[in-house]
């Protein structure tokens, strides 16, 4: 079996995929090589490293399929002759399929998290690509970063450039929640009170229906006012002055929300 290590995510469309690593000017070597030979290949990688994209990319014409879409994978496999299937660790019986792969000469791409392993997988995959995580690549977050911020800003039509510099980008789901970060933080850059209390409304309706509720709900307004104050003063003694609070008052607030503040 041929091992290629590392391979960068492909998050963005595939012929303009970030590469400002090594590894990703790599990637895209492997993958555009892939283009033109008839192997099977099985990507892997943790949620949000772009496996998909690759596989899409690798085989642009061919059905997709979940590996937990087992009735439809073996039907397709009767009449196709390159098939994506994605978390193949989903499949329930996965030597059906890969007797079913290798008997029709099927073209088999691939994707599964990174603690998948079967006997199987020699058998059927003649290439295995490890998609390292976007923690391990410090350049490839720094140009999605951009990417997504010029998304961000096009979709909610916000003229004025956002520095993110200082934020600590979410990697905990790789692009996945990158994306989601920077989107929600561009929307709140510009959003009114009117839309704060909406959104506040639109949660609350959805959660309240107890008897405690007004003590229960309270942090959602105290949090981020004393967790702003503290950033902006530096001082407790400072922000009770600003809230016209007790000093005592509000070190009992705090204390309250330690769970929630930072």
């Amino acid at each position: 079996m041929v091992v290629v290590e590392p391979v960068v995510e492909l998050v963005v469309d595939a012929t303009n995929f970030v590469r400002a690593c090594a590894s990703s000017a790599q990637a895209y070597k492997t993958a555009t090589l892939l283009k033109t030979l008839n192997v099977n290949a099985l990507i892997s990688g943790e949620i949000g490293v772009g496996k998909k994209t690759l596989a899409r990319y690798i085989l642009s014409e061919a059905p997709l399929f979940d590996g937990s879409d087992y009735e439809e994978i073996l039907s397709a496999l009767q009449s196709t002759k390159e098939i994506i299937i994605v978390n193949i660790e989903n499949i329930p019986n996965l030597k059906k399929v890969i007797d079913l792969v290798l008997a029709q000469s099927v073209r088999l791409i691939a994707t599964a998290k990174s603690s998948f392993y079967s006997e199987y997988i020699d058998e059927v995959f003649s290439i295995t690509f490890d998609i390292p995580p976007l923690s391990q690549r410090p350049n490839d977050v720094k140009e999605l970063t951009q990417i997504y911020i010029q998304e961000a800003s096009k979709l909610f039509n916000i003229k004025d450039k956002i520095n993110y510099e200082k934020v600590e980008p979410d990697l905990s789901l790789n692009s996945n929640s990158l994306k989601r970060q920077i989107m929600i933080n561009t929307l709140l850059s510009d959003i009114s009170e009117v839309e704060i209390m909406n959104i506040i409304e639109n949660y609350l309706g959805n959660h309240i229906g107890s008897n405690n509720d007004y003590r229960d709900f309270l942090h959602l307004y105290e949090v981020p006012l004393i967790q702003a104050g503290l950033t902006k003063f530096k001082s407790q003694l400072q922000l009770a002055d600003k809230l016209g609070l007790n000093r005592n008052t509000l070190r009992k607030k705090i204390a309250d929300n330690k769970e929630y503040l930072q």
